[in-house]
């Protein structure tokens, strides 16, 4: 019973700040990302974000694998017009990551 009235509490306090909402926001813009660089390079990859004090810090976009259909430089152009757009403002960090496969086993 406690546990309940602490979650009804809570989920009160949470609903009264911004929180729940820059997090949904955050999410539905994430989720564009995806999108947009799913359309344009054919790849989806995964999007995180981080928000301090209403200002967003910082997006990672991890491609599942290496990318190799066009230069990184024309990769990172995509990512970062993609961020401004869907984010509505840029942030002070893009990271751009690819997950490798284990390789050869020795």
């Amino acid at each position: 019973m406690f546990r309940a009235v602490v979650l009804v509490v809570l989920a009160f306090a949470l609903s009264g700040c911004d929180v729940v909402a820059t997090l949904k926001d955050g999410l539905q813009q994430a989720q564009a990302v995806e999108g947009d660089l799913e359309q344009s390079t054919g790849v989806k990859p995964r999007v995180g974000f981080n928000w301090h004090n209403g200002r967003l810090t910082s997006v990672t976009v991890l491609f599942p694998s290496l990318y190799q259909k066009k230069p990184l430089d024309d990769l990172a152009g995509l990512v970062r017009a993609a961020v401004t757009k869907e984010f509505k403002q840029t942030p002070d960090a893009i990271v751009l990551s690819f997950a490798l496969d284990k390789g050869p086993s020795a």
